[in-house]
C-alpha cells in the first residue's frame, strides 16, 4: 500500500462558465489518518472530495487515491473506497438487513462472506435489533448510522463522510462519532467534512481549511488554535446604551494589549485576542468603566477551532455549510 491513502497536487476545477471552484489545491493524507476539511459555504469541499472519489473531473493537476489515478484507474478508486454523501442513499423501501445484502451486492463482497460481514456492521452500527425492520420508520440517527455501514460493507481502506451529521441532534452525533472513531482505530482512513467544529477538534488527527477553493492552513487541531495567538477575552455590555464600537476604541486606545491582539466587535460587546488576555483583562473593565459602559458579561478563555476559523476565512463556521455544485460540473455516474 503506498504512504499516502491521498496524494493530490496543483488539483484544478473550473467551470464552463470560468469559475474556479477549487485552485492548485495541494494535500496529502497518510494512511490511517483522521483528516477534517472545513470552509466557509462554497469554499469547495464538497467539490474536492467529489474530485476524490472519481464523482467529478479535474480540469488540472494529478491525484492518486490508494495509489490509483483518479482518472486513469477510477474504478480500482472507487472499489477501494466507501463515500457517504451528505444525504443519505439507503432504499427506505428495504430492511435494514437488505440495504446492508443490496451494498454487498452492489460492491461484489463474496456471497460466502456476506452474512458475517453483514451481522458484524450491524452490530458495529448498533442495529442488530432493527435488522429486520424497514428503514422508512428509522429516526435520522439510525439512517444516517445505516448508511456509514453501507459505506463499509466492502472493507475500504478509505471512507470519505461529507457532512455526515448534519441535522442529528446530539446524542445520535456523538453515536456516530463513536463509530468513526472505532473504525478508525481498526485502521480505515477517514476524510471528514463537517460544519461543527466541536467534531473536528474531537476527532481528527489534522485539520485541513479550504477558502476559495485553495488550502490557506492545515494542521493538527493544537497547532491550528496556536496560530490565533492568545487567549481570547469576551466581553459583553449592558443592552441599555450599548455601544460596542466605543467599547472597542477604549480598548484600543487603553494599549493594554499588544500590538499583534485583536480587537473584535460581536453584536453585544466586544472579543480581545492577546498573550496579555488574563493578565489585563480586569484594566480593560477598569476603562470601560470609566468611559461609561457598563460591562455585563465577562469571560478568558483558550481559543476554540471557531476562533481559528475567524481568524482564517473571516467569518465564523456556517450554520448550513454545504457546498452547491453548479450544472456546469461533469459529474461521473457510479
Amino acid at each position: 500500500m503506498p504512504e499516502y491513502a491521498i496524494d493530490a497536487t496543483d488539483v484544478v476545477l473550473t467551470y464552463s462558465d470560468g469559475t474556479e471552484a477549487v485552485r492548485g489545491v495541494d494535500l496529502q493524507v497518510p494512511r490511517g489518518e483522521f483528516f477534517g476539511f472545513l470552509g466557509p459555504n462554497g469554499a469547495g469541499k464538497t467539490t474536492a472530495i467529489k474530485i476524490l472519489a472519481t464523482l467529478l473531473k479535474p480540469t488540472g493537476g494529478q491525484v492518486t487515491v490508494n495509489g490509483f489515478d483518479v482518472q486513469r484507474e477510477a474504478r480500482q478508486v472507487r472499489a477501494s473506497i466507501g463515500y457517504m454523501p451528505q444525504e443519505t442513499s439507503i432504499d427506505p423501501e428495504m430492511t435494514a438487513r437488505e440495504n446492508l445484502r443490496f451494498a454487498c451486492e452492489s460492491y461484489g463482497v463474496p456471497r460466502s462472506d456476506r452474512d458475517e460481514r453483514i451481522a458484524e456492521l450491524l452490530d458495529l452500527v448498533d442495529l442488530a435489533d432493527v435488522a429486520e425492520k424497514r428503514a422508512d420508520g428509522f429516526s435520522g440517527g439510525m439512517r444516517k448510522r445505516l448508511d456509514a455501514a453501507t459505506a463499509l460493507v466492502h472493507r475500504p481502506p478509505l471512507v470519505f463522510l461529507d457532512e455526515p451529521t448534519t441535522g442529528l441532534d446530539p446524542k445520535a452525533r456523538n453515536r456516530l462519532w463513536e463509530y468513526f472513531e472505532r473504525i478508525n482505530e481498526a485502521g480505515t482512513t477517514i476524510f471528514l467534512t463537517t460544519q461543527y467544529l466541536e467534531e473536528a477538534d474531537q476527532l481528527c488527527d489534522r485539520i485541513g481549511v479550504i477558502k476559495a477553493g485553495e488550502i490557506v492552513a492545515e494542521g493538527s487541531p493544537t497547532e491550528l488554535k496556536r496560530r490565533v495567538g492568545g487567549e481570547i477575552l469576551d466581553v459583553e455590555l449592558s443592552d441599555d446604551a450599548a455601544d460596542p464600537e466605543q467599547a472597542a476604541t477604549v480598548a484600543r486606545e487603553a494599549e493594554l494589549f499588544e500590538e499583534e491582539a485583536t480587537i473584535d466587535v460581536t453584536e453585544d460587546g466586544i472579543t480581545v485576542t492577546s498573550e496579555r488576555a488574563r493578565s489585563h483583562g480586569t484594566d480593560l473593565l477598569v476603562a470601560l468603566r470609566d468611559a461609561g459602559l457598563t460591562v455585563t458579561g465577562f469571560n478568558i478563555r483558550a481559543p476554540t477551532l471557531d476562533d481559528v476559523f475567524l481568524a482564517i476565512t473571516g467569518e465564523h463556521v456556517p450554520e448550513d455549510a454545504a457546498d452547491a455544485v453548479p450544472s456546469e460540473a461533469v459529474e461521473v455516474s457510479r
